[in-house]
Formats: C-alpha cells, structure tokens, sequence
C-alpha cells in the first residue's frame, strides 16, 4: 500500500499537470457523452496518460476509470483496484474556474485503503491512507501537513457545501437543502470534490451531494476518515457505492444525518440537466 500511495499522489501531479495544459484555454473542444454530461480532450488524455503509467509500474493491477470504464489484467481477480476521475468537475473547468480536481481511489479487496483529491490550478489538495492518516500538500513539498478536521460542533457556526443545489430538486430532497441552508452560517456551491477537500482540511464542515458515480466517491471514504471525519450516505453507512455523498465533521455527522433522514428520496436522478446546461 505504502508504494501504490507515493505513487498516487505522484500521478495525481502528472494528471494534473496534463490538464492546466488545456485549462483556460478559448478553444477547448467540447464534447458530451451519452448521459449528457460533457467530456474534453483534458479529461480522455489525462485518464489514458494515468492508465498507461499504472499499467507500467502495477501491470496486474485492476483500473475503473470515467472515461474508459474498467479494465481487468490477463491474470484474472486482482486484489488492487485503481479508480480514476480524470476531471472532477468538468463543468468549472470548461469555464476557466480553478476548482476542480484530478481524483485517485485505491482498494484492496474491495476496500478503500488511499485516496488522492489534487487541485491543480490551486496547487493543493489532499490525500489520505488507512492507517497513515491524512495529509494537506502543495506544489511546495515542504510545505506538506497533516489534514484535520475543524472541531466546530454547531450547526450555526457551519459551512455547508454543496455542488449544485438544484440536484436536491431532482431526488426530491429540496427540503434537505433548505433546511439545512437555515441552519448553517454559510452555504456555498463550492463544490465537486473541492468541497470534500475543504472538509478534509477542516476549512469547512459539511459537504452533500445528492446523487454522483463511484469514481467521484472512491478517494473520500479514505481521505475523511483518516482526517478525522466521515464520508457516508445520507442514512449514515460508509461507503463509496451508496451514489450519493455526506461528508462531515464528526462533530456535526449525527445531527446532518438525522437531517438528511427527514426527508427521503422521492425521485430518480436524471443527468437530463447536464447536458441542457452544457448546451447553454
């Protein structure tokens, strides 16, 4: 675990720096797939970059990506699953916003054990290991230091995060929203997996997302946790296939989890959204 972790954080760098090759740029192409969401040259170079860089130094180990799905080596089962999101945050990063972030998960046996948030146009973010606890880091390698969650235990003094507060609408869940929105000090839509990694350095104590993929959970469970916190569904389980997301401080978890409970979900998820706002 030790070696695929450096080298997670490693390739996040590479990813990373494969992207800012596109960012901000006036003739980025656009594309959007078949759910509608939209999809760069940024986002397909970056995960086949990371896929051929693993496949060198872990050549039996198991990759999901977004972009190009999963792949399985020749030997069968293996017990090391890497899990890509090239670009997490398309959307702000066809429109020059430096928020978003090139994800890493790693599992073994199916289990979360590191997690790799990097947000390249900021130059941080954070990773995570089981056991080794979390960690803040830079461009600036010596500026690297431990990721702790804040301690701030009322819903008052909170920072709620979100990615987008119409998706509540779309499981019918707004009630989730606004009564968290009342309850909080402040409600921001930074969001995407930055959210989670302000979470994680304690800059902010909740971050939900009502409805996402795999590869957009699969670093936090890890990252959270060792930073001291929780990642879970919104009944409180932790997992990273529950397709929807509450991270959180744990002084906070047991209350925004009650919340949360009150209103259950009423409708299916559409990515139908996406592909309108891609349009516009």
């Amino acid at each position: 675990m030790e070696e695929r972790c450096q080298f997670a954080i490693e390739l996040a760098r590479k990813m990373g720096d494969f992207t800012l090759e596109y960012f901000d740029r006036a003739d980025l192409a656009v594309d959007c797939k078949s759910d509608g969401t939209p999809v760069t040259l940024a986002d397909r170079g970056a995960e086949a970059l990371a896929r051929r860089l693993i496949a060198e130094r872990f050549p039996h180990d198991a990759i999901l990506g977004e972009e190009m799905g999963e792949s399985q080596t020749d030997q069968g089962d293996t017990e090391w699953r890497w899990i890509l999101d090239p670009i997490d945050g398309t959307k702000s990063f066809i429109h020059g916003v430096p928020f978003y972030s090139n994800l890493i998960g790693i599992q073994k046996s199916s289990e979360p054990v590191v997690g790799v948030i990097w947000v390249p146009a900021l130059g941080r973010g954070v990773w995570g290991a089981k056991g080794r606890g979390a960690w803040e880091f830079f461009n600036d390698p010596t500026k690297t230091r431990p990721a702790r969650v804040s301690n701030v235990d009322k819903l008052s003094n909170a920072l709620f995060l979100t990615t987008d507060c119409y998706d509540f609408d779309l499981v019918g869940r707004e009630g989730a929203y606004d009564e968290l929105e009342a309850k909080t000090f402040l409600t921001r839509t930074w969001g995407d997996a930055y959210g989670y990694y302000l979470v994680a350095t304690g800059k902010a104590e909740i971050m939900i997302d009502p409805f996402f993929e795999i590869w957009d959970a699969a670093p936090l469970k890890t990252i959270l946790e060792e930073a001291g916190g929780a990642f879970c569904d919104w009944s409180g389980v932790p997992t990273i296939t529950g397709c929807e997301g509450l991270g959180v401080n744990a002084a906070l978890k047991d209350e925004v989890v009650e919340v949360l409970k009150r209103y259950p979900k009423t409708k299916i998820p559409t990515r139908k959204h996406l592909s309108e706002e891609s349009d516009a």
